[in-house]
């Protein structure tokens, strides 16, 4: 269900989503000019630099009142192992698979998370709520199809990818689990600290270069980590307090379309008129899914709003 727009926001939540969502397509597109980096090396270093780029804007006070049980702090450490999970797992496939193919499997992501807020949230949609998704996911496999590959190695991006999708899904649940406890800069920062640890020893144990880097890939660990992370990833944990997860997923199909359409703009790439389709398709189910928790978040309030006024009179 949608929330309350949560105080200290001063603007809509569904334009932060959009934020996000343009900021986090445009990592595929990195990670395709700097695929000779390792992968697990870049995700390692997106989120430490991310990490000390929000270190001074947190307010470290508000952690002697935190009501934060021993369950708490877990399900933020297994969030930051997740998110550790996902980035090793999903930036890796795009090595091994198209683009397109992996953002399809992503885009699984809102059946992974409505199934797990149902049965942890108790959190129920309807079937126009559903329909409205399924069209969206429908339009991302159109858009994705002649680019999907049948090959071995194709095969193995595409099961890595789906592997790192249930990771950002699992990942997605367990910060709406402590989001109504935990302020959104700061449970960003200690899970994405936990994440780059995780990626850390991963880099270690397989020997990985750490340091032996030229400039230019400086430069992208740098924009992984400010433009997909800090205006994309840490914008959904704030949105998880007033959308929920389910709803941050669903903005997540939209990366697609927006990923095909940056990579015409900035790369020149033709459009078919599949993926026109698939993108036409994919934003129409969106739109619908969000006008449906709009509407149903303003009966909610009014209905409300009207019991308050009749108990008063």
């Amino acid at each position: 269900m949608f929330k309350q727009q949560q105080p200290g926001l001063s603007l809509h939540p569904y334009f932060l989503l959009f934020i996000s969502i343009l900021s986090v397509s445009i990592s595929s597109i990195l990670i395709k000019f700097f695929s000779e980096t390792p992968t697990s090396v870049a995700g390692m270093y997106r989120l430490f630099i991310t990490v000390l780029i929000m270190l001074p804007f947190v307010s470290w006070s508000k952690l002697t009142s935190l009501e934060m049980g021993k369950r708490d702090w877990l399900t933020v450490i297994l969030a930051g192992v997740f998110i550790g999970l996902h980035f090793l797992f999903w930036m890796e496939s795009l090595v091994h698979t198209s683009v397109a193919s992996s953002m399809v499997i992503l885009t699984l992501q809102p059946l992974f998370v409505m199934a797990g807020s149902y049965f942890m949230f108790k959190e129920k949609a309807g079937p126009l709520t559903i329909a409205c998704m399924l069209a969206a996911l429908l339009g991302s496999v159109i858009i994705a199809w002649g680019d999907i590959g049948i090959s071995r190695e194709a095969l193995i991006g595409d099961g890595l990818s789906l592997v790192g999708t249930l990771m950002v899904s699992a990942y997605m649940l367990a910060g709406q689990k402590v989001s109504r406890k935990l302020d959104a800069k700061l449970y960003s920062v200690v899970v994405f600290s936990i994440g780059g640890f995780v990626l850390l020893i991963y880099n270690v144990v397989n020997k990985q270069p750490l340091i032996q880097y030229e400039a230019s890939h400086w430069i992208y660990f740098l924009l992984l980590a400010i433009i997909p992370t800090v205006l994309g990833q840490y914008i959904f944990n704030i949105l998880l307090k007033s959308v929920g997860a389910t709803t941050v997923s669903v903005g997540i199909i939209g990366e697609p379309v927006i990923a095909i359409l940056l990579a015409f703009v900035l790369l020149g790439e033709s459009v078919s008129r599949f993926q026109w389709a698939g993108g036409l398709l994919t934003l129409l189910g969106m739109g619908m899914y969000f006008w449906l928790k709009s509407t149903t978040a303003k009966r909610n309030v009014n209905t409300i709003q009207n019991g308050d006024v009749q108990k008063a009179s």
